[in-house]
């Protein structure tokens, strides 16, 4: 699977813009803030429906405009795709597939990629949300019928959770509440048996990955923690059922601190992915480069992961994005990262000076400089 163009209209920094790609490595050049990063964002968004640096759409559309186009033309396998979305600040967004239209979550698994931004050093750094976003965007990549999952799951939590308020206030009954709760327990089963099992699906690739770019005598893993103990996350395929009954069991026995706290207090948006170096959390405990090395290793891990499983076509394998990593990376990691990612159908890399490219990762270059790119070789 390759991207073959872009096309953008009023996309962040873009009133227009078209960009052809080859398979193999591109590389994106120009002083920062010249709209390297939102080149790459708008890939992503095709990818993922949404972006890596901000929550909403919003920010998405060009100041003064409203709405934006990203159409982006993909190679998969022996034929070609056309996946074209609008984004509206005052409707719904909309989509079209081959120019039929579509709901915009039909567009997911047409192309898939995994980028690794500046911004992932949060994935070691920062709060639990934003890795168990990275499980459920990785769920979504391999089977995007988790997309639905997820957002019913995220509708009941929100739900809930206005009960719970209402409850409080005397507003509200306890027999809606366990409406709630049915939904909750069944929906929650399914989302949380998905991520332990991509879990430890993961997790060798994530060691794997460590130790080629990082080498030494410390060995990287990751590992599920949930409400419902420590031992969910133990079995490959736990069973929905059991799940299930344990997650109904949860939300019984707190009950009581949930009408007080009004918030909900059981389930998979509660979880946590572990990641370690050695005995020790990453968390706290790795140095700026180990933690760098870390998130690099978490997206190479999902990279050979979405390899491995192509999907029903065949033709899955990911596009691989690189945005503005080499200016972290010592000489060693650069070269250790090139060779991991050598071989991949089509890279995607920017950077602010070419040199901090390894020599075997420059490929195509195109130069971007105030909203404008011209293709150099």
């Amino acid at each position: 699977m390759h991207v073959t163009h872009l096309s953008l209209a009023d996309f962040r920094s873009y009133p227009a813009l078209e960009l052809a790609f080859e398979p193999g490595v591109t590389t994106l050049v120009g002083p920062n803030g010249q709209g390297k990063t939102n080149l790459v964002e708008a890939l992503g968004y095709v990818s993922t429906l949404g972006s890596h640096r901000v929550a909403t759409d919003a920010p998405l559309i060009r100041l003064g405009a409203q709405r934006a186009a990203v159409r982006v033309a993909i190679r998969r396998g022996g034929r070609s795709v056309l996946v074209e979305l609008e984004l509206v600040s005052s409707a719904p967004n909309r989509a079209r597939v081959n120019r039929a239209p579509a709901r915009p979550r039909d567009v997911l698994g047409l192309l898939r990629s995994v980028l690794f931004a500046p911004e992932d050093l949060a994935l070691v750094k920062g709060d639990p949300d934003g890795r168990r976003r990275f499980l459920d965007d990785l769920l979504v990549a391999r089977a995007p019928r988790f997309a639905g999952i997820r957002t019913d799951y995220e509708r009941v939590v929100k739900q809930r959770n206005a009960l719970l308020k209402a409850i409080k206030a005397g507003k509200g009954d306890l027999g809606t509440l366990e409406v709630w709760d049915d939904q909750l327990a069944t929906i929650g089963a399914e989302l949380l048996a998905g991520r332990v099992y991509l879990t430890h699906l993961l997790a060798p690739h994530v060691c794997a990955a460590y130790a080629e770019l990082a080498g030494g005598t410390l060995e990287a893993g990751i590992g599920y923690r949930s409400t419902l103990g420590d031992d969910i996350g133990t079995e490959p395929r736990p069973a929905r059922e059991m799940l299930r009954a344990r997650l109904v069991e949860s939300i019984v026995r707190r009950r009581a601190v949930e009408l007080e706290r009004v918030v909900t207090l059981v389930g998979p948006h509660r979880d946590e992915l572990t990641i370690e170096l050695g005995p020790f959390p990453a968390k706290g405990f790795a140095s700026h480069g180990e933690s760098w090395s870390l998130a690099l290793a978490l997206r190479l891990a999902s990279y050979e992961l979405l390899r491995a499983d192509p999907g029903p076509d065949g033709d899955g394998e990911p596009v691989l994005v690189l945005d503005d990593v080499f200016a972290e990376l010592d000489t060693g990691r650069r070269d250790r990262l090139s060779a991991l990612v050598g071989d991949a159908e089509q890279v995607i890399v920017t950077a602010a000076v070419p040199e901090d490219v390894p020599v075997a990762l420059r490929g195509a270059r195109v130069d971007v400089r105030a909203g404008e790119v011209h293709r150099i070789h």
